[in-house]
């Protein structure tokens, strides 16, 4: 059992949240999103979709599972689809933006994320964006960076490296995992840090290399 923190600011204040945007390779595009979004539990979540993306805000465990779930329901049906998820931790860009002396912990429990039975791949970025970090701990982004890398390295999600970016590969709910609980780790120490990734399911172009090397 988890003794968990009590934190001085709730989640929605310190602008724990994210936004998710799918493209659907198919003419039943509208269906097929606007499908997903009604099949997604959404429990725990405040949650808006409106004509370019869907916002979601609650705790990071809850946000990893409903980006994970929305994407497998998106994708089951075979058909391409593309998602573009960026998550942020700290208030810049929110109505209250008071932030405490340190970064809040809203939770201690592992993140979890139930596995989907859906294969993607992912092109991810990190972004420590705060130059002070905590009181006991100065900032140094490029060690938060290789620290999320390793982890990846360690979970089994991790595929490359590319420029700007990381390659991940696996079940949606692994990626998302391990996307998810790098953004949150980072921000125990760094007050504002935000993440962006790019997952694809059911690509043609891996099909097609799958083909060519038969």
């Amino acid at each position: 059992m988890h003794n968990e923190p009590t934190p001085s600011v709730e989640l929605r204040e310190f602008g724990v949240g994210g936004r998710i945007t799918l493209s659907v390779m198919a003419d039943d595009f509208v269906d097929v999103i606007l499908g997903a979004i009604a099949e997604t539990p959404r429990d725990g979540l405040t949650v808006e979709t409106d004509p370019i993306s869907t916002w979601v805000t609650g705790a990071e465990q809850d946000i990893a599972r409903y980006v994970s779930g929305l994407i497998a329901a998106a994708s089951r049906g075979g058909r391409h689809v593309v998602a573009t998820v960026m998550l942020s931790r700290g208030c810049p860009g929110e109505i209250t933006c008071e932030r405490p002396d340190r970064p809040p912990v809203f939770s201690e429990a592992p993140l979890t994320v139930p596995t989907t039975g859906v294969d993607a791949v992912a092109q991810w970025a990190l972004y420590p964006l705060d130059d002070h970090g905590s009181p006991e701990r100065s900032a140094d982004h490029m060690r938060d960076i290789y620290a999320a890398i390793d982890d990846a390295k360690a979970s089994g999600t991790f595929v490359g490296s590319d420029h700007y970016v990381t390659r991940l590969s696996g079940d949606v709910a692994d990626i998302l995992a391990t996307i998810t609980a790098a953004w949150a780790s980072v921000g125990r120490t760094v007050a504002h840090v935000t993440t962006h990734a790019t997952v694809s399911v059911n690509s043609p172009s891996i099909a097609r290399t799958a083909e060519a090397s038969r």
